[in-house]
């Protein structure tokens, strides 16, 4: 005889087998890599390829903190979107590219020319 299964049980189920389904709205809840990420604007072919943009950069220091010269504060990462939520940056909004590249957000939404990339220590 075949037993009664609970529809909580098959709802249980349902859920655990649709990647789809978020915790939040904008996607995953996640952090981003520890260490310093440099801030800079695109160079051209007759000089640098990057001009970095002093006072722009950040670094991650654990969790979902961030550390500039002017004090401490929190972001949130949902899916690809990064928001820094108090501090000294609080609004600032930045695209993640890749989990080392973040591309700062204009007020429209749309990603503006400076780029963020974290500096990777080389350990040799």
């Amino acid at each position: 005889m075949i037993k009664p299964v609970a529809p909580l049980a098959l709802l249980a189920a349902a859920a655990a087998l649709n990647p789809a389904a978020h915790a939040t709205p904008g996607g995953d809840i996640g952090t981003l890599p520890h260490g310093a990420y440099v801030c800079e604007l695109p160079g051209d072919a007759t000089g640098a390829a990057g001009i970095r943009q002093e006072g722009e950069g950040f670094t991650v220091i654990n969790a979902s903190s961030y550390r500039t010269p002017q004090g401490r504060g929190t972001y949130l990462l949902t899916g690809d979107l990064v928001t820094l939520t108090s501090g000294p940056r609080k609004g600032e909004r930045y695209h993640r590219l890749s989990g080392n590249f973040l591309r700062r957000m204009n007020a429209d939404g749309t990603d503006s020319a400076l780029r963020c990339v974290r500096q990777v220590e080389n350990n040799r």
